[in-house]
């Protein structure tokens, strides 16, 4: 079948030259059983017309795109992994398959693979995907997308006949084969290997591609290194801001897992809070709580000094320690604008966000209140009032502790556009994605072959999504 009008291919990657890749072949897998189809993503980049055969050709064989690349591309990189330096990473699992414009606005998308075969960077691995990984992939992307959290999206998830052992899941498990959509896999970690190796030149390369691709609008900078490093902390910044917001814990928050463009990818061992914890860990494996919900802005700018660091050879220290110093204040701004926007109000001066902001935070470390459903009962402000007073949580809401909060939910009038009547906000209780629920998910799908709890649960995602949604602060109603 034709493809959409709509899909517009692209071959930006192989600009940077074979020494930022390898080209690999996808694994042959003995079996492709489409379990997963993101239409709404795929209309995104025109690719919704495939057929279902189509599909499988293409994102479990990896038969090309038209027009696109004409090889799977395993990128290379260095990182820091719980800040120790390892030389020997890159795309262990997956791989670079294709490039693509957004149909909306025309900005690059890459689409990257997750369990598609070894590549010369897996080392001792297997270069697969459990299944189980590739439902809980699905599950992350959807929510965060639906709270508002930049991420990458999953587009494709398809089982692929193998029994794989691991360590962390009753084995052996089922495989799969996960396809997703992001603006970059251009990471710290990309920067670090250049460093690494003493190759300026190849370094001054990738700023002005990363530039000229990403930016194009700062593209012509005097500075070219010190306006990447500018737009980096702003982007890291603002989706730091966003998984707080969203108490969400990443939990591998090393450098090769955050990219140029700002976007939450690669998801491993995430979590949902149950309730505020800044102790709260999502990886098991992360004794000591290096990357526990309340240190993750730390995380950030420490990987952030990385990426300085890296830079130092293209442009002056005095530039990158300036805009390395603005981080926290960044930081405070779109944390305050995150709550704001959590709680379907508009956005006021700085300083009555920020005190918004600060009540909400102390609200719920105090009560012990469940963290979405502080979001989900006042959402609109006041005129939840009623909402809140007849929910779960009511009793909460009544005592001294609630007092400074409400005085600043009064204060903020409820975001244009809001609609409070939308059957989401029936519910007793909001959407939320904890272990127990992920589990609960994943259990048909491994005992029985049932999925239909996960697309249920899609469902009630989408839902929260539309509901959430709704024209930007300041436009009119």
């Amino acid at each position: 079948m034709p493809l959409s009008p709509t899909y517009r291919p692209a071959r930006n990657h192989l600009t940077l030259g074979d020494a930022f890749y390898d080209p690999v072949a996808a694994a042959d897998f003995p079996a492709h059983i489409l379990r997963f189809r993101n239409q709404e993503a795929a209309a995104q980049v025109g690719l919704d017309g495939l057929t279902d055969a189509e599909w499988i050709d293409h994102f479990g064989r990896f038969v090309p795109l038209p027009d696109n690349l004409p090889t799977p591309l395993a990128l290379r990189y260095h990182g820091h992994q719980f800040r120790a330096y390892n030389p020997d990473l890159g795309d262990g699992r997956g791989f670079l398959f294709a490039q693509v414009r957004d149909v909306r606005d025309g900005r690059l998308l890459d689409i990257g693979t997750k369990g598609s075969g070894r590549t010369p960077w897996s080392r001792g691995g297997d270069g697969r995907l459990t299944l189980k990984g590739g439902v809980r992939e699905i599950l992350a992307t959807e929510m965060l997308d639906a709270l508002g959290v930049e991420t990458s999206r999953s587009l494709s998830v398809i089982e692929t006949g193998e029994a794989l052992h691991r360590g962390d899941e009753p084995s052996p498990t089922r495989s799969c084969v996960l396809a997703r959509l992001s603006h970059s896999h251009i990471r710290i970690g990309t920067f670090q290997r250049l460093a690494a190796l003493d190759d300026q030149a190849s370094l001054a390369h990738l700023v002005a591609y990363v530039m000229d691709t990403y930016f194009p609008d700062r593209a012509g900078a005097g500075d070219p290194a010190l306006a990447l490093f500018d737009i980096v902390c702003a982007r890291v910044a603002r989706l730091g801001a966003q998984w707080m917001g969203a108490g969400f814990v990443h939990g591998v928050l090393n450098t090769d897992n955050i990219n140029v463009t700002g976007e939450s990818f690669d998801y491993g061992p995430w979590r949902f809070l149950p309730r505020y914890d800044p102790g709260f860990t999502a990886a098991y494996f992360d004794h000591s709580g290096l990357y526990a919900f309340g240190r993750q802005p730390e995380a950030l700018l420490w990987n952030l000094a990385r990426l300085a660091e890296c830079l130092l050879p293209l442009t002056n220290v005095d530039g990158l320690q300036k805009i390395f110093d603005d981080f926290p204040d960044r930081y405070g701004k779109e944390m305050n604008g995150v709550i704001v926007k959590r709680l379907g109000l508009s956005s006021l001066s700085e300083a009555d966000d920020r005190a918004l902001a600060a009540a909400a935070w102390r609200f719920l470390e105090r009560s012990a209140i469940g963290f979405e459903s502080l979001f989900f009962d006042w959402y609109g402000g006041t005129d939840s009032r009623h909402r809140a007073a007849n929910g779960p949580n009511a009793r909460l809401y009544e005592g001294a502790d609630f007092e400074p909060l409400l005085r600043q939910i009064e204060s903020h009038p409820a975001r244009p556009g809001l609609d409070l009547s939308d059957p989401y906000f029936s519910r007793a209780a909001p959407c939320t994605m904890l272990v127990d629920t992920v589990e609960s998910i994943w259990q048909p799908i491994a005992t029985d072959d049932d999925w239909g709890t996960l697309h249920t649960m899609l469902g009630t995602i989408a839902q929260m999504k539309a509901a959430l949604s709704g024209p930007p602060p300041g436009s009119p109603a």
